[in-house]
């Protein structure tokens, strides 16, 4: 048996990325030379959404795409026959790079993305934004934009849902005792 928690709900997680997206916007000086890659799989979704808000900010496109960091992980978990899913077509060379992830915790998601970013070019930098910070980094990574700090336990898990519709969510599920996971 298992306990949820909603931490955010839709309008909560729709301001957060509208802070994330004005946050990037005033910290780059605009969106020149910037682009946005979203960590597949939680951080699609919310790079595309955080890329249409800086649109209708700045009234300009900027550049959006998707990175499977499975051949980067430090688990060994590569898929046999894996084929990188990753959809960025442009280069990231000397651009202004924002990474995007849902949640953050250990860190080792972050590490490999950087790697992956690494063995495409060379941008001229890297921030990372996040909608949730859950703590219990195993690496000296921190986030430069945060939509929400969320101190959590080992036990507990933060799902996210934020496809930008009412269902949107952040929540923290715990599992009960006596209860399977």
């Amino acid at each position: 048996m298992t306990e949820k928690t909603i931490i955010m709900d839709h309008q909560a997680v729709g301001r957060a990325v509208t802070r994330i997206s004005f946050e990037i916007v005033e910290r780059n000086r605009g969106a020149e030379n910037l682009c946005l890659v979203g960590i597949q799989s939680g951080g699609t979704l919310l790079a595309w959404r955080i890329a249409q808000r800086i649109r209708e900010i700045e009234g300009r496109e900027v550049e959006c795409g998707t990175l499977d960091i499975s051949a980067f992980r430090d688990d060994g978990r590569v898929p046999e026959g894996y084929v990188d899913a990753s959809e960025m077509g442009f280069s990231i060379d000397n651009k202004r790079l924002v990474l995007i992830d849902d949640v953050i915790y250990t860190g080792r998601t972050v590490r490999a993305a950087i790697d992956a970013i690494m063995s495409r070019g060379r941008p001229q930098n890297i921030q990372l934004a996040i909608l949730v910070d859950r703590g219990h980094r195993e690496l000296p990574i921190r986030a430069d934009f945060i939509g929400k700090n969320l101190p959590t336990s080992k036990e507990e898990r933060v799902v996210v849902r934020a496809e930008g519709g009412p269902e949107d969510c952040v929540a923290i599920v715990k599992q009960k005792e006596g209860g399977s996971r």
